[in-house]
């Protein structure tokens, strides 16, 4: 199963890690499992739809397919900003990092909620939750 992984994956510690899930994952279902067919294809079956899940989650992770989905920043920051706003930036490093990474992107960067979502792997209410407590606290701080 580690070589059908590996062929898959083209990575080693991915491939070991795929193999160790589809054996958690055959050993959780075993109790549903049908004699139709062999044991063994059903596993390299669960092995293989883990490894394409593994393919795909790490696709998505990869800052190039990011910036292909979500687009590039719509605008630059200008540096000297920095430097005048550095109550912000003080502000911005005592939110929890969670938090701090919304305001970024959304304020910064100027992604939309559902962009901000599908970056972080979230679902659009979380990102809304986030920025709201954010923002509360960046009001009480900088008031």
């Amino acid at each position: 199963m580690l070589y059908t992984l590996l062929a898959v994956l083209h990575d080693l510690p991915a491939a070991e890690d795929c193999a160790q899930e589809a054996f958690v994952k055959a050993y959780s279902a075993w109790k549903d499992w049908k004699p139709d067919a062999p044991a063994e294809a059903w596993l390299h079956r669960i092995a293989l739809n883990v490894a394409f899940s593994y393919r795909r989650w790490h696709r998505l992770r990869q800052v190039g397919e990011l910036v292909q989905r979500i687009g590039r920043p719509k605008s630059e920051i200008d540096n000297s900003e920095l430097g005048l706003r550095s109550d912000l930036l003080d502000a911005l490093r005592r939110l929890p990092p969670e938090q701090a990474a919304t305001i970024v992107l959304r304020h910064h960067h100027g992604y939309t909620n559902r962009e901000i979502a599908v970056a972080l792997g979230l679902p659009e209410s979380t990102v809304a939750s986030r920025l709201a407590a954010a923002k509360q606290r960046l009001q009480q701080e900088l008031a």
